[in-house]
């Protein structure tokens, strides 16, 4: 039985149990690197971290297992309060998977660890820079008390980075500026303007962010909501 008090070699033990070949299948259709992939859904890790609860020492050693559902299992269980901005640069120099920059990014947001936005989106490896933007995301949305002025202050880092041709980093700065547009109406008239200017470059990638996160941010369901 998983507690709080089982280790790291038993949740992995744990895991290893649940294993599923089919789903290690389906993953791969996804996107998801199966290589060390157990091919355990998300939800069940999520219940295991539920049983396991906050351990941020277990977290780091979770992580240095290399097994897929075991780094989820790391970012699900790490204590927000303890994780430092190195903690999560080394751990971004293993990310090989939007679903896993996803999830960490999700963390770090909860962590404040806002000075890594720029650091991160400046970065050439295609999943850190894709973090960077689902930090901007992860922001937007749910850090309801946050200061406008701080959300929009990264709108400059989605126009800098908006030629990014790269799949998952096109998808991430598209999902921040969309983020930000949807915040609420402060937030929605800058970053429609942003997407407006970009949706006339001629440069592909970045007028397909800005024609789609302008179609989004017109939507007359989301003006109904803002206003």
């Amino acid at each position: 039985m998983i507690t709080s008090a089982s280790g790291a070699a038993e949740l992995i033990a744990h895991l290893e149990m649940l294993r599923s070949e089919e789903n290690i299948a389906c993953m791969a259709r996804f996107g998801i690197v199966t290589n060390r992939a157990l091919g355990i859904p998300n939800p069940d890790i999520k219940a295991v971290a539920r049983q396991a609860k906050k351990d941020h020492a277990r977290a780091m050693q979770l992580w240095r297992s290399d097994i897929r559902e075991a780094r989820l299992l790391a970012l699900f269980t790490a204590d927000p309060k303890r994780l430092t901005a190195d903690d999560a640069r080394n751990w971004a120099n293993d990310f090989n998977s939007w679903e896993i920059v996803d999830c960490a990014a999700d963390l770090f947001v909860e962590a404040r660890l806002d000075e890594l936005v720029s650091e991160f989106a400046g970065d050439e490896r295609e999943f850190v820079r894709r973090t960077a933007f689902a930090m901007i995301s992860g922001a937007a949305v749910h850090r309801k008390k946050e200061p406008d002025a701080t959300i929009l202050a990264w709108l400059p880092l989605i126009e800098a980075y908006s030629g990014d041709p790269r799949n998952f980093v096109r998808k991430a700065v598209n999902w921040a500026l969309r983020s930000i547009g949807k915040r609420n109406l402060a937030c929605h008239a800058p970053a429609l303007a942003l997407a407006r200017v970009l949706a006339e470059s001629p440069d592909k990638t970045t007028r397909w962010i800005g024609k789609d996160a302008a179609k989004e941010l017109t939507g007359e369901k989301l003006l109904v909501r803002l206003r």
